[in-house]
């Protein structure tokens, strides 16, 4: 068992049936009244964030997590296919929960696995990735680092993001894989 005064950014736990991942807490005193624990908590399930709130000291069971290094071979519409890179065991694992982080991931990179009480929950990915351009549109004569502006442009594993209007076809550029954003040319 867990308690809220143990709580962690990335800590696991089973609310009302339903395995959470606090994205973050922040324990309140009020002058008047009980302490209570204020939470956003991500569902494993399908990724979806809501806030609860607690009473201090409420406790909850704990969930088991553990991280593999798996080798990403490829993904249907229905399932992301993996290979325990030790083992060479393959795994498939539904795509529900890993959508936003197979975005970033291109066939044979190697990512990390959680297993959620032995059952592969969602991946983790390095807070930035290095990716090819794909398509975009032309850069112009003039358009330079400080000459501000976006446009779209397509990655090689699909993914559209916005990046500076100097960024060309076949450049390489480092994404930030949490938000999606440009960081710079690789």
């Amino acid at each position: 068992m867990i308690s809220t005064n143990q709580l962690k950014n990335g800590n696991h736990i089973e609310v009302d049936g339903t395995i959470y991942k606090v994205v973050e807490f922040q324990h309140v005193k009020p002058g008047k009244g009980p302490a209570f624990v204020r939470t956003k908590l991500k569902r494993s399930s399908d990724g979806n964030v809501i806030d609860k709130t607690f009473r201090a000291g409420e406790k909850f069971r704990a969930v088991r997590t553990e991280a593999r290094k798996m080798q990403f071979l490829y993904s249907d519409d229905t399932d992301a296919h993996f290979m325990d890179t030790e083992s060479y065991e393959q795994m498939a694992v539904p795509v529900g929960g890993i959508a936003d982080a197979l975005r970033w991931t291109k066939p044979s990179d190697e990512v990390d696995v959680v297993f959620m009480d032995g059952n592969p929950s969602s991946i983790q990915l390095p807070s930035s990735v290095e990716l090819e351009v794909t398509e975009t549109e032309p850069g112009v004569r003039g358009d330079t680092a400080s000459g501000g502006g976006n446009k779209p442009a397509t990655v090689e594993t699909g993914a559209v993001i916005q990046v500076p209007l100097f960024v060309n076809i076949g450049d390489r550029v480092k994404i930030q894989t949490e938000t999606g954003d440009y960081m710079s040319r690789a």
